[in-house]
Order: C-alpha cells, then sequence, then structure tokens
C-alpha cells in the first residue's frame, strides 16, 4: 500500500474543512471503482474501505466458495479446492473476502488513480470555495496581502484561498505591503478557465455600507436604514440614511458623538470626507440636502426632465460644486437631477472656483488661514491677486506664495 502513497490526497482533504467526510469516502471509492471496472469488468463483489486518518485504504474481494466444477461466475464464485488454499478452514457455501493488492493494477493504473483522485479533490476545493464566497457576496472580508502587482493585489483568507483585489477596485491613495491585513467587501465571483476567482472591492457603496453597519448598531439593527450611497472614491461619499424610529436622529446615530462612529471609516477609505443627510421624499428638499456643504438661498426644478437650478450666495457656490466638480457630481448621482449652479439673483452661470479648504491635502492649514485673513476664500480669489500684492498683504514668504498659487493654477488648467 505504501507504493501508492494516499496520505498526501487525503492531507488535500483535511485541508479543505468544508468538504464533508461522506462526500470524501466516495470520491475516494468512486476513483477506486473505477480502477476495478477496468481491470475485473465489474465492481459489484468488491468493497472499498477508506481510512481518512492514516491515509490509506484496502479493497476487500468477496466471492462464494461452491463445489469444485461448479463455478458460474469467476467474480462471484470460488472453487473450494481454491479457497482452502487460502484458509484451510473454508468450507462450501461460505463467503471469503480477500485483499486485492494495489500494486496488481499496475504502476500506470496506480499512477492514473492518484491523479484522478488529485483532481477531484481539487473540483470538491473549487466548488467549495465558490459556494462559501457566493454566499457572501457584499459582506466585508478580512484578508493579509501575499503578492503586490502593478494591476492587482492577490490576498489569502484565513483557509489559504486566494482573492483578488484589482486596481480599478482600490482607492487611490490605498498603499499595501506584504504581509498587511487589508479588509474589502466581497464584489462578484467568476469562473476564468474553469477556477474561481474572487473580486474584492474597496471602491464599492457597498465597503461604506458595510463599514456603517459595523460601527452603527441602529443600522445593524435596522432602526436606520441606508437609502442611498454614493462614491467618489478617496475624495469624497454622500449617504442618506433615513430612521424608522422618530426618536432616533439617523444623521447624529451614523456621526456619533463628536464624529466618533464616522471616523475610523474616514481613516478605512483614506480621509475620504462623508457627508451623512437624512432621506426625504421631497425633491427639492432632497437636493438642497445633497449639496451640502453649500446653503441654498432658491431653487427651480423641472421635474419632467429632472433638471434643477440652484441659486446660491457667490461665497457659497464653489462648496456647492467641490474640488474638481466632485460635490455637484455627487449631488446629482444621490437624487438623480441634472443640477446647474448660478450665483444668486443673476441668470449667469458661476465660473469654476474652488473653495480652499478643499486644497488641504496640499497647503497647510495654517497658509489657508492667512489667505482667508485677507478674504481669500476661494481659489480664484486667491488667483485675481498678484504675487507681490499677496506678499504685502500676508504674512507669507515669496516662496510659499509661488507654489500656492501654482497648485492652484493647475487644479484649473486640470479641468
Amino acid at each position: 500500500m505504501a507504493s501508492i502513497n494516499l496520505i498526501e490526497a487525503f492531507q488535500d482533504f483535511k485541508e479543505a474543512e468544508n468538504i464533508d467526510r461522506p462526500t470524501m469516502m466516495k470520491v475516494v471509492e468512486d476513483v477506486f471503482k473505477t480502477l476495478l471496472r477496468k481491470k475485473y469488468g465489474s465492481d459489484e463483489n468488491f468493497d472499498v474501505i477508506v481510512n481518512a486518518e492514516k491515509g490509506d485504504l484496502e479493497i476487500m474481494r468477496r466471492r462464494t466458495i461452491v463445489s469444485d466444477g461448479e463455478v458460474n461466475d469467476p467474480l462471484a464464485e470460488i472453487a473450494y479446492t481454491d479457497a482452502v488454499k487460502i484458509e484451510p478452514d473454508y468450507e462450501v457455501g461460505e463467503e471469503l473476502y480477500e485483499e486485492v493488492e494495489i500494486l496488481d493494477f499496475g504502476r500506470r493504473a496506480i499512477l492514473a488513480a492518484k491523479q484522478t483522485l488529485a483532481s477531484r479533490i481539487g473540483d470538491l476545493k473549487k466548488n467549495v470555495l465558490v459556494k462559501k464566497y457566493s454566499e457572501r457576496v457584499g459582506e466585508i472580508v478580512s484578508a493579509e496581502v501575499y503578492q503586490v502587482w502593478k494591476k492587482e493585489i492577490l490576498l489569502l483568507d484565513e483557509e489559504g484561498s486566494e482573492l483578488i483585489l484589482p486596481k480599478s477596485e482600490q482607492i487611490p491613495q490605498d498603499y499595501f505591503k506584504k504581509g498587511e491585513n487589508i479588509r474589502a467587501v466581497v464584489k462578484k465571483v467568476e469562473l476564468k478557465n474553469n477556477s474561481p476567482v474572487i473580486i474584492l472591492s474597496r471602491t464599492s457603496p457597498l465597503f461604506l455600507s458595510k463599514l456603517l453597519e459595523i460601527e452603527v448598531p441602529e443600522i445593524f439593527d435596522g432602526l436606520i436604514v441606508i437609502k442611498r450611497i454614493v462614491r467618489e472614491p478617496g475624495e469624497r461619499a454622500k449617504v442618506a440614511v433615513e430612521s424608522y424610529d422618530d426618536r432616533i436622529d439617523p444623521v447624529g446615530a451614523c456621526v456619533g458623538m463628536k464624529g466618533s462612529r464616522i471616523h475610523g471609516i474616514v481613516r478605512e477609505l483614506k480621509n475620504e470626507n462623508i457627508d451623512v443627510i437624512n432621506w426625504t421624499a421631497n425633491t427639492q428638499l432632497l437636493i438642497q440636502r445633497s449639496l451640502t456643504p453649500s446653503k441654498i438661498t432658491n431653487m427651480e426644478l423641472d421635474n419632467e426632465k429632472s433638471h434643477a437650478n440652484v441659486y446660491l450666495k457667490p461665497d457659497q457656490v464653489s462648496l456647492a460644486i467641490g474640488r474638481k466638480g466632485v460635490n455637484i457630481k455627487l449631488a446629482q448621482e444621490l437624487t438623480g437631477y441634472t443640477i446647474d449652479v448660478f450665483r444668486d439673483n443673476e441668470g449667469e452661470p458661476e465660473e469654476f472656483d474652488i473653495d480652499l479648504e478643499e486644497f488641504s491635502d496640499e497647503i497647510e492649514p495654517w497658509v489657508i488661514d492667512e489667505l482667508k485673513r485677507i478674504g481669500c476664500d476661494t481659489a480664484r480669489s486667491v488667483l485675481d491677486l498678484t504675487a507681490d500684492e499677496l506678499e504685502r498683504r500676508t504674512d507669507l514668504e515669496k516662496q510659499t506664495i509661488d507654489d500656492v498659487r501654482r497648485v492652484l493654477k493647475e487644479e484649473f488648467e486640470k479641468g
């Protein structure tokens, strides 16, 4: 039996813990019954006994002892004379059990059996993996980074199963190293070349939804429901929530005391700004809330064309539009309306501008504060002044002013 050494094959079974024992026994039995049919033409009078713990098996041949000359079926019967050669105490009518030596099948047949067994185990593992992760689509999983490639990251879960996080499903600011543990949501399960591929995502709205569910017990309990989520990964997200309990403020519950609940999520999403707003069936009010942090003074709605003209004070326009137009883009996705922004009391569209706070990742806060001190709170208000004028009116050095102007100009050139 040592020559076939099935221990490795059984070890594969043990590693795939989700494969139940009856299935395991059946697979091994099927493989060796196929061998028996090839050699003897039938497997009816053979018993395959599997010992999964030791990693071996026995094949017992069962025949009835008949009188000499009365053997009609050599597979099921054995002559008395031949039987007593095996064991002298046998008598006619008894059942004779004889172990079949695996080596009798021949080296080639044994090798084929091992390959078939390995293949069947592999198929079972794939099926188990597909079933496991198909049931977990939309759930957050934690996995370890095993390999980092240009277009994707290979991760291993706690059972050693391979998961894929494509570059397109990573937040732009994501940077991972081998051995690091990361969280992502199971997006889908695909089959490539008959092998399961589990795709994860950190950019999906589902990822943010599940993080909120973890951090906010009221969402998990169903007291607060997330009506809609839109995201620009790594930049900004808008979450519309509704409470089924009048005593619970859904926005306050999601944000937490002094932002305690939302801060962890913001860190996980690489400082993505998260606007949590109250959901409402009132379209005008929903549009108004979706354009947070800006404050609207007037609005014209065309429900048939799903279009809205929004009027704001000049200092609110850049807030409504947001850096790279992200804020207004997400507001449109959240509401399903096309939104045009105008200065209050004017019929002309507002020239694209950006609030200085949107540059806090490139310009130091104290520099922004100094510019605001002289009344410059948007990018264009800074660029409208010459470098000499900025140097004269602020306590900023010329190099700092030049750097600030370069950053602001580059943003408009991108647009």
